[in-house]
């Protein structure tokens, strides 16, 4: 008898009650697995797709730097209870579009004692989210501040020139980048990479 008619012909002789379980137990272990499968699976849909503005990761340059030109704003914020200041140190810049970019935010503690924070990112409008690249980037690590100290950290950068070829990018003007900081491990950040 092959495994399978074996599995159905036990599956025949339990009693119904006995059937409702079985069934309900599959469900609930498939539906455990799925919720434990969703935020890696979501996580690569955002940053294959550029969904809800999740930029993208470059290894290389654009390799071609157009005449069309947008202004990159930058944005800064931090958890209500990080206790880290942190900033842009430029608030936009012009870029061509496929130019590599360089800008920095400065992350300062005020405490007296070292502070570990992580930082997220995304860009608006959203769609722009498959064209903005970052070749170096501070996010998703952690970043320890000595007390009383000041950090600077680099942001590196192009708007990929394939934004060019799509009519429903024709309307980008201003790309903004924004970033959070929190306290590293606050769950938030992760959460909020994976709502964008």
């Amino acid at each position: 008898m092959k495994p399978t008619k074996a599995i159905a012909a036990a599956f025949n002789r339990l009693d119904r009650n006995a059937r409702v379980v079985v069934i309900c137990a599959s469900v609930v272990a498939s539906m455990a697995g799925l919720a434990y499968a969703s935020v890696p699976l979501y996580d690569l849909f955002c940053r294959v797709t550029g969904y809800g503005g999740t930029t993208q990761v470059a290894q290389f340059d654009a390799g071609q730097i157009l005449d069309r030109e947008v202004t990159v704003r930058f944005d800064a914020s931090r958890a209500r209870d990080f206790p880290l200041e942190f900033e842009p140190l430029q608030r936009s810049m012009r870029v061509r579009v496929g130019e590599t970019a360089l800008a920095f935010y400065r992350v300062t503690n005020t405490t007296s004692e070292p502070v570990t924070g992580i930082a997220s990112y995304n860009v608006a409008p959203f769609k722009t989210g498959p064209y903005f690249a970052k070749l170096e980037c501070f996010c998703f690590t952690d970043q320890t501040i000595p007390a009383g100290e000041t950090m600077d950290m680099p942001v590196i950068f192009f708007v990929d020139p394939q934004m060019d070829g799509e009519r429903t990018m024709d309307d980008v003007q201003t790309i903004t980048l924004s970033y959070t900081f929190w306290r590293s491990g606050d769950s938030r950040a992760w959460e909020t990479a994976d709502a964008s």
